[in-house]
């Protein structure tokens, strides 16, 4: 009962912050109509056979709901900063359920998000079957894990002051190593490092849209590291930051 009061506490508390829940939206929003609207009519970007609104559709919705996971990062942040974590961990709350919490509301925002994204998306023309939407949202959701274990880590690590410059300047590093703002093609250096790094994978979930392969299984592989090593550092910044006086 303590658990699941705590997790609709969280849900509430992010769904009544009017202005991180408007920008949350927003700027995905007016960044994919900006760009995609000017190249409508393009239906082979980059030489990859997929449309240009379809390819920034997926490329905005892994950016946006990165940002959305790691949003978990900033309040965590503020709320280490006010000592409301250090109440939270003399009260009966299982850290699982802590944890959870985060996660849940997270994924709450990547789905609003996603939801904004792909209306937006069908404005511009772009039709899809039921179980391409279903296929292209399940491999978003299954790439966000190991952003999710991220914000948490980052949370307990780093302060209010400097957590949003480094949330915002490695989301864009990430979005754009990840081909978020044109196709990487299929050789050189940022081709090379991107096959490393989940953001790329979140991009390449449009290429099931179209009725391509799905994920190679070093994707699903690459997935699983970044998770495993992301929960370990959040595991451990927990702990450290619970261990302080």
């Amino acid at each position: 009962m303590i658990g699941l009061t705590y997790i609709r506490y969280e849900l509430l508390r992010t769904l009544r912050n009017r202005r991180f829940f408007v920008l949350s939206l927003g700027f995905p929003l007016v960044l994919y109509f900006l760009i995609a609207g000017a190249s409508k009519g393009v239906h082979s970007i980059g030489g990859t056979g997929i449309s240009a609104p379809l390819y920034f559709m997926a490329g905005l919705a892994s950016f946006g709901t990165m940002s959305a996971m790691l949003s978990s990062g900033g309040r965590i942040a503020t709320e280490r900063a006010a000592g409301w974590n250090r109440q939270l961990r003399i009260s009966p709350l299982p850290p699982r359920t802590y944890f959870r919490a985060k996660v849940i509301t997270s994924y709450m925002m990547a789905l609003l998000s996603v939801a904004a994204l792909y209306g937006a998306g069908a404005a511009l023309g772009v039709s899809l079957s039921a179980r391409e939407w279903l296929e292209m949202t399940g491999l978003l959701l299954v790439g966000l894990i190991p952003f999710a274990a991220l914000g948490i880590a980052l949370g307990h690590v780093l302060t209010p002051d400097s957590i949003g410059a480094a949330m915002g300047g490695g989301v864009s590093l990430l979005a754009f190593l990840g081909g978020t703002w044109f196709p990487l093609g299929n050789h050189g250096f940022l081709h090379d490092v991107g096959q490393y790094l989940p953001s790329y994978w979140l991009v390449q979930a449009s290429h099931v849209a179209l009725g391509g392969s799905a994920w190679p299984g070093k994707a699903w592989l690459v997935m699983a590291v970044w998770t495993v090593v992301l929960s370990s550092l959040a595991l451990r910044a927990y702990r450290r930051d619970t261990g302080r006086v």
